[in-house]
């Protein structure tokens, strides 16, 4: 559908649109096949690498296309309206480099060897953080994943969960727990006979994004693929700057909610009515649920990209917009549901056919709830910040009373003893 899109803010942004479009309705092509089979869409991230879309985040200096926060999202957007699970599994090599870009925690001759990995074999990353045992290590657990030193280098044994891209990927960013220290880090390990993806990803939505198990068997690896510690002082490297790439995640929901809104209008436009003597697009509850369609569209880009603009923009806050990036994953997201409901709602019974894609759009876009931060932590987090503000506000009262109290005490006291003193200097003279 063609508008205008107030998101596209100088030629740089038409020129990134423009190539997303033309990526998105290559891989839309096949994306309802490899959603039926389930099977990871190899194709896809080969045309991928080929148009040089796995070096997009990469710095400039290190052969990569330096693309800022706000264009990842713009990216991400448009990409996802040909395939989700394409876009979902891509999004996470691109939010890994965007991160390491932005605030590098590891020895730089390390990031860099990774970006020519990726700038000449087209080797594909993710970070590998979540166990089935010990849960998603954002949340605080320490992970079962073990890495044992020796003399040769590090050996890692355990099994990471939900490892989207698993059937593609040429090295992991593994958190592991570093025996004997007691320490969490990152380790790079590239793909290996002893690194086994367990075959396990079968859901109802994102059926295409391979995101499998993977099983370290005492994989060998050399003393320098320790990149970083994680302590309770010191952030992992995909935790800083607000966690604002993950943002990239409510793109993606957002893309797919877009997806939906254009074949519900163009569907509603060529679908005519006897009753109506016309197309049903021009029905008052057609036009009602459009209506909302929109205003849900705009509103969430409105939050993304302003969001994601005003981090850019200012240095001084980019560490403290937590709770914003929390808070617009979760209404973008929400608010992305709702516009393929109401899409499903135009187009009638026909949305649930497996002919058409709404049905495709309606399962993608429920995982948006359970990609990090989930609902309840940014809830439990906004509810804990406000209670601690009223708190901290209180006690901010309760001191500055007791110090006016002592000071009017400390005035009486004063003005006591001036009182006692006058008579007694009167006797002296």
């Amino acid at each position: 559908m063609t508008t205008v899109d107030v998101t596209l803010r100088d030629a740089s942004d038409i020129a990134l649109a423009a190539y997303a479009d033309e990526l998105a309705a290559e891989i839309g092509k096949t994306a309802q096949q490899y959603d039926l089979s389930g099977q990871f869409p190899h194709e896809h991230f080969e045309l991928l690498r080929q148009r040089g879309a796995l070096k997009l985040t990469l710095p400039q200096a290190q052969g990569g296309g330096g693309i800022s926060l706000y264009q990842l999202l713009l990216f991400q957007e448009r990409l996802a309206r040909g395939s989700g699970s394409t876009a979902l599994a891509l999004g996470w090599h691109l939010m890994v480099f965007g991160y390491l870009s932005f605030d590098l925690k590891w020895q730089r001759p390390a990031f860099e060897h990774l970006c020519r990995d990726v700038v000449q074999r087209g080797d594909l990353i993710n970070v590998l953080v979540t166990e089935r045992e010990a849960g998603n290590l954002l949340r605080g657990s320490k992970p079962t994943t073990v890495a044992r030193r020796t003399e040769q280098g590090y050996l890692i044994q355990g099994r990471k969960a939900f490892c989207s891209a698993a059937p593609g990927l040429g090295q992991m960013i593994v958190y592991a727990l570093v025996a004997d220290e007691g320490r969490v880090a990152e380790f790079l390990v590239p793909k290996s006979e002893r690194v086994r993806v367990i075959d396990n990803w079968n859901t109802i939505g994102m059926r295409s994004t391979g995101s499998h198990d993977i099983e370290f068997d005492q994989v060998l690896v050399p003393h320098d693929a320790l990149l970083t510690y994680i302590d309770p002082d010191r952030a992992g490297s995909f935790m800083t700057g607000s966690r604002a790439f993950g943002l990239q995640l409510s793109a993606v929901y957002l893309g797919i909610a877009t997806a939906a809104r254009d074949f519900a209008l163009d569907f509603a436009d060529r679908y005519h009515s006897h009753s109506l003597e016309g197309s049903i697009l021009d029905a008052p509850q057609v036009q009602h649920k459009l209506g909302e369609i929109e205003l849900l569209i705009g509103a969430s880009k409105t939050l993304l990209y302003g969001l994601a603009e005003r981090w850019e923009r200012h240095d001084a806050i980019k560490h403290r917009l937590d709770h914003e990036v929390a808070i617009t994953k979760q209404m973008v997201t929400h608010q992305a549901i709702r516009i393929v409901e109401l899409a499903m709602g135009i187009v009638g019974g026909h949305a649930l056919s497996k002919d058409l894609p709404l049905e495709r759009y309606f399962r993608d876009v429920q995982c948006g709830c359970y990609n990090p931060p989930q609902d309840d932590m940014v809830l439990a987090n906004l509810a804990k910040s406000a209670t601690a503000a009223l708190r901290a506000s209180r006690q901010a009262e309760a001191t500055a009373a007791a110090a006016a109290a002592a000071a009017a005490t400390q005035i009486a006291v004063t003005a006591t003893a001036d009182a006692l003193e006058a008579p007694l200097a009167a006797l002296v003279d």
